[in-house]
């Protein structure tokens, strides 16, 4: 699986930075009670790896790589957890939206497609034994009623405030509880 349909070779030789997780504004997105689960959007291009992709994959599963911004890198590698639910999105599409629900079965690992000089993904400067990127493995677990669009989403007074929505150029965004609750809810809405 590719989040980006291409992406430039990453040749500069500097290593992503980031602030600590307690100054930056996902602060809360890296703090979580014992066993609390968590929502989360993922990214992809339908030509390029699309939910139906996803459901013939061997077990319905799949990793989730590619991902070339520090922002949604921190989320794969540190706020992803087993068990986190994940709404899966149809990026570049007409029209883009949330078609189908994940889950992550396995948490943040090494982005493999970064040390492979034929990937589209890979970064010269990233170090097996110092990973840069990273990526987790999602199962599908169910097809949304109906597609819930960007357009909608984006008319929805309630969810004004959807990382989505505010930070369209990530990958991986955090979705609230509430989010999640209405987006399934407008699913169901003929």
């Amino acid at each position: 699986m590719t989040a980006k349909k291409s992406a430039k070779k990453l040749t500069s030789g500097k290593l992503p930075q980031s602030k600590p997780y307690e100054e930056g504004k996902w602060a809360a997105e890296f703090t979580r009670g014992k066993g609390e689960r968590r929502n989360w959007l993922m990214k992809s291009e339908p030509d390029v790896f699309s939910f139906d992709d996803l459901i013939a994959a061997k077990n319905k599963t799949t990793h989730w790589d590619g991902v070339r911004n520090t922002g949604a890198r921190n989320f794969l590698r540190d706020g992803l957890k087993r068990g986190d639910r994940v709404f899966f999105y149809h990026s570049n599409a007409e029209p883009s939206a949330i078609v189908g629900i994940c889950e992550v079965v396995k948490e943040g690992y090494a982005d493999s497609s970064a040390f492979d000089p034929k990937s589209d993904y890979y970064d010269a400067a990233s170090d097996a034994a110092h990973p840069t990127w990273f990526m987790v493995d999602v199962k599908a677990i169910d097809r949304l009623k109906r597609p819930v669009t960007l357009p909608e989403i984006k008319a929805s007074v309630a969810l004004a405030n959807m990382a989505l929505v505010r930070v369209s150029r990530l990958a991986v965004v955090p979705v609230t509880d509430t989010e999640w609750d209405i987006v399934v809810e407008m699913s169901r809405q003929g």
